[in-house]
């Protein structure tokens, strides 16, 4: 089992160092996704540290999202003050216990990486003319 467990570390490594810079985007996405899953079910078990916990890795990522962002890009203008108004959400979250205001984080993050995935699909067909790899 140690084996499997450090083959698959090293894959997820190896998979971090060789992405994109859209890629990475799409991870974070996908890791911030997760962490309000884990602090939706921490709230419901009543795990208060489990939840805090979640809820900073969640914003933690929100805040790397928004120090990628080129200002000089109209649409990151856009961007910011969402990216903004989830961090703040999540803070309410964190302090009321309340899943509801996670689930409205996680149709935010959603709607970003389902929209980001299109954006690398695209390119990919611009470059490439094959998107299937997504």
């Amino acid at each position: 089992m140690a084996a499997q467990t450090a083959a698959y570390n090293a894959y997820k490594q190896n998979s971090v160092t060789t992405a994109s810079p859209g890629e990475l985007t799409l991870m974070l996405y996908n890791g911030c996704l997760k962490f309000l899953t884990k602090s939706k079910k921490a709230i419901e078990d009543k795990d208060i540290q489990e939840k805090n916990t979640n809820i900073q890795k969640a914003q933690a990522i929100i805040a790397e999202l928004m120090s990628t962002l080129n200002i000089d890009i109209e649409i990151s203008k856009q961007m910011l003050p969402l990216y903004e108004y989830m961090n703040r959400r999540l803070v309410e979250a964190n302090i009321q216990n309340d899943i509801h205001i996670i689930v409205e984080v996680e149709g935010l993050v959603t709607e970003f990486r389902d929209t980001w995935k299109e954006v690398l699909k695209i390119t990919r067909q611009q470059q490439y003319g094959n998107a299937e790899q997504i």
